[in-house]
């Protein structure tokens, strides 16, 4: 599972998520990649079950490079506990619309579509498969 080896801080606030991304908008790494068209929280789980998806669909021909990493740490309270904030249970990485979260290189371009596809039903944000632009 992803998580940062250490922080700073145990806890963190909920924070806001308006705007679009514009750093990693752009395919850097390989040449396809999922894009997300909305924003949202992604558990370190749902990257996880993604990566195998599509790592599994490819037999792992090719390269695949995971653009987002989960460090931030949400918590829950423990039940009928009327004050306080609760313990870190999971972390997730804060996705904006336009992010690229996978890339894949060094596979014909329907296998990384259906690549894509497959980890595309893991996670809980719309996605859309995207391709490199050459100059």
């Amino acid at each position: 599972m992803l998580m940062p080896k250490r922080v700073k801080r145990r806890k963190q606030q909920k924070g806001r998520m308006g705007g679009l991304a514009h750093r990693g908008s752009d395919v850097s790494f390989g040449r396809y990649g999922l894009q997300a068209t909305e924003g949202g929280w992604i558990k370190s789980r749902q990257i996880e079950a993604a990566r195998i998806a599509i790592t599994r669909h490819v037999k792992r021909q090719g390269k695949l490079w995971i653009r987002i990493f989960p460090d931030k740490p949400i918590t829950v309270k423990q039940a009928e506990t009327p004050k306080g904030k609760g313990s870190p249970e999971f972390w997730v990485a804060v996705v904006k619309p336009g992010r690229v979260l996978f890339e894949l290189g060094g596979v014909p371009e329907e296998l990384a579509r259906e690549a894509m596809e497959r980890g595309r039903h893991k996670l809980p944000l719309a996605t859309r498969f995207i391709e490199r632009e050459e100059a």
